[in-house]
């Protein structure tokens, strides 16, 4: 007994120092990979690395450049003195004057607005006025010198040749953060511009004073774009100002005013609010309390890489995946935060009201309903809900769902209901953060508004050309949201709703000229709008949108399958279509400069076609997709300044590009599916509710454009189409590439 006890005890102690030897040795291989795993990542190139803000800044792109946090309130950079409409963001690439650095800014819109609460560093005597080009000294205007101009997500900086100032520039949330670099002085100067807004953008009412010998608030009132603008702002300065002075025309100037020597930084910083000055302290004692720059570079910079790290791609072109990521980091500008800390805001109708929910505001809808919402679904879920939450509540407070809302302001810029797809799209997908009956209850509200043309359209069923102008347009926007709403109808179980919506889908249909094959406005009496010419366009004058019939016969996204049958047959459809990139590219008439992108008379640099590449794959022939979706991220989208063909419109322009270069496309509005194309990435990890969400290519490159298999988590996956359910709980997509054409499904 004493020696079976002493031989298990014994093996007992041979069995623990043999488990202790392996816990050792595993010990020492999980560090040695930990080591790697750290050297690795020491290595790896941070993905605000790959960003290039400067792309877009040139041509028609339109983008914000300088320094701001991922959908935050502030977006701070340099304003110029305004030549066209290549002018929007404040800043373009053909010239590089400086009136100062302003805190709101628009990106890539075709209209220009905001540029508020512009701060200038000088130095002596200068004329507190609006510049011209043509006279150096009638105004604060400096040159920037450009071959020195730093530009990264989250910082800025240039020097102003005019002074010898370097300015620079970071931001948090809600404050805006410089610091200015003066040569010796004694008419050193930080001079805030409450004048100059952007483009038409004029000042209502405008209000500063000093609050002790560092601290300056104030407000400026506007009217432009948006017809009713309020901005509140504190200005805190790390240096006491020896003097506070308001000067130009009706003190709209304030000038702080020191005395430097060379090489000495002034610092400032900026909070803002829509609601109140007490908002706008607020803000700065809760975000920005000290003055540390390099802190706060180091945590704008830390959440953009948050924000880009939701999409991890690896592609072997590294041009292709600095596109793919500058793409990414202008989708993240906007819709832009409209709360102050506290969670007051101002509502659409001009109140001030709190809620729990962060508020936002700049929804370019039009643009954005088609490609960028649908990619926050996937990437941003939680923000997608809270823009929607957002949306609802304005619709509560105006009585409709917004068209493009800014600073609090509808513009009613554009044609349709581009809110209802957007509302309809979360309804469908499931996202959460918004009251999903409150939400549908707005789209029916918002779809039954007599105006804006619907009220010819509830009467004759279609909105006649001769009652309306861009009948065509509108109407077939209007129908694209009633496609959408009654998806979110039936998602609710609303049988009722859901058949009204789907009948009034096909008001299209009424457009549609058997003889030419083309979409044309049509008369009160049912006859089509004459004389005829698909090649002409004007802009804003005629029966379309920024677009011809070329691009408008293809504006049905939501039942190509019924628009199949106006053609008599499926073959009919696709020579028709593949007509539109075989046609001369020439615009007749005056067009709008929208019209851009060309390949035959698609136009990928305007909103209208973005789908149109994707309907070869719902109607059966993917490689024509492949070829020309191919093309087009391929020569449109570029690391450079003119690297856009279109204006970026709030992010839609990169959203489409992204979800292309991943390999899919939502072309139903509210449809919850994604058409493949043609991946770009090798390789990508998304970052979705359900976890990860892997797409890997097999065999891609240049030749191999074409889809040959699908697989969804290891099983072949016999869909032109993935559905957005599929993507949220994660999994693997593993797409095979061939240089042949194939049709998988």
């Amino acid at each position: 007994m004493k020696i079976t006890s002493t031989i298990l005890a014994l093996s007992m102690l041979l069995t623990a120092s043999c488990s202790g030897n392996k816990d050792a040795a595993d010990t020492k291989q999980d560090n040695r990979a930990k080591k790697k795993e750290i050297a690795t990542k020491s290595t790896e190139k941070k993905l605000t690395s790959y960003v290039n803000p400067l792309i877009g800044s040139g041509g028609h792109g339109h983008v914000f450049v300088g320094a701001n946090m991922p959908f935050g309130m502030v977006q701070l950079g340099p304003t110029s003195i305004n030549q066209t409409w290549d002018w929007c963001s404040g800043y373009h690439q053909d010239e590089a004057t400086v009136i100062g650095f302003s805190h709101t800014h628009l990106s890539g819109t075709g209209i220009g607005d905001l540029f508020d609460v512009t701060v200038m560093p000088v130095t002596g005597k200068v004329k507190y006025a609006r510049g011209t080009v043509e006279d150096p000294e009638s105004g604060l205007w400096s040159m920037a010198d450009r071959t020195k101009e730093v530009v990264k997500p989250g910082y800025y900086s240039v020097p102003l040749t005019r002074y010898g100032i370097k300015a620079e520039m970071t931001a948090t949330p809600r404050v805006g953060l410089h610091r200015y670099t003066f040569p010796e002085s004694a008419e050193a100067a930080l001079v805030i511009d409450l004048e100059n807004g952007g483009c038409w953008d004029k000042s209502t009412e405008t209000f500063m004073e000093a609050e002790g010998s560092n601290r300056i608030v104030g407000y400026r009132y506007s009217k432009g774009w948006a017809k009713n603008q309020r901005i509140y702002f504190v200005a805190e300065f790390k240096k006491p100002f020896e003097s506070f002075e308001l000067k130009g025309m009706d003190n709209m100037y304030g000038r702080a005013s020191f005395k430097t020597t060379a090489g000495e930084e002034i610092m400032l910083k900026v909070a803002i609010s829509p609601v109140s000055i007490e908002g706008a302290k607020l803000a700065l004692e809760s975000e920005l309390p000290g003055w540390d720059f390099a802190a706060v570079q180091k945590a704008a910079d830390t959440a953009w890489e948050n924000e880009l790290s939701r999409i991890k791609v690896t592609m072997k072109d590294e041009k292709q995946k600095e596109i793919f990521y500058t793409a990414m980091y202008h989708a993240m500008i906007a819709p832009m935060l409209f709360s102050d800390v506290n969670g007051d805001y101002r509502g659409a109708d001009d109140k001030v009201y709190n809620s729990d929910k962060p508020r936002y505001t700049c929804f370019s809808l039009w643009d954005t309903y088609r490609a960028k919402q649908p990619l926050m679904t996937i990437i941003q879920p939680e923000k997608a809900g809270d823009f929607v939450a957002t949306m609802v509540d304005i619709c509560d407070k105006q009585g409709d769902l917004p068209v493009w809302h800014l600073w609090g302001n509808e513009t009613d810029c554009m044609v349709g209901d581009p809110g209802i797809p957007v509302v309809a799209d979360a309804i469908v997908k499931g996202i959460e953060g918004f009251d999903r009956e409150a939400a549908f209850a707005a789209i029916k509200k918002t779809a039954a508004v007599e105006e804006r043309g619907k009220e010819f359209r509830h009467k004759y069923g279609y909105i006649p050309c001769n009652l309306f102008t861009e009948s065509v347009a509108f109407d077939m926007e209007y129908a694209i949201a009633d496609a959408a709403a009654a998806n979110a109808a039936k998602a609710l179980g609303k049988q009722d709703d859901y058949e009204h919506f789907t009948k009034m889908s096909h008001s299209y249909r009424t457009f549609f000229d058997k003889e030419s094959g083309f979409i044309r406005g049509v008369d009160e009496n049912g006859k089509f709008n004459t004389p005829f010419n698909p090649y002409f366009s004007a802009h804003r004058a005629d029966d379309y949108c920024e677009g011809n019939a070329w691009q408008y016969t293809w504006l049905v996204p939501h039942d190509i399958e019924g628009y199949t049958g106006l053609f008599g047959s499926k073959e009919a459809c696709i020579a028709r279509l593949d007509s539109l990139f075989l046609a001369p590219s020439t615009v007749e008439g005056d067009p709008s400069p929208d019209i851009s992108g060309m390949i035959g008379q698609f136009a990928h640099g305007n909103e209208p076609s973005h789908h149109i590449l994707y309907l070869y794959t719902m109607l059966g022939e993917p490689q024509k997709t492949a070829k020309w979706v191919r093309e087009v991220m391929t020569t449109q989208y570029r690391n450079d300044f003119d690297g856009i063909s279109g204006n970026e419109d709030m992010g839609q322009m990169s959203a489409w590009y992204l979800m292309s270069a991943l390999g899919f496309y939502q072309v139903e509005p509210a449809g919850s599916r994604y058409w493949f194309g043609s991946p770009l990435v090798d390789r990508a990890e998304l970052t979705v509710k359900g976890g990860k969400f892997i797409v890997e290519t097999v065999n891609n490159s240049d030749a191999n454009i074409y889809i040959k298999s699908v697989k969804l988590n290891g099983k072949p996956h016999k869909l032109p189409y993935i559905e957005h359910s599929d993507i949220a709980k994660g999994g693997t997509l593993t797409i095979e590439m061939s240089d042949t054409p194939t049709k998988w499904w």
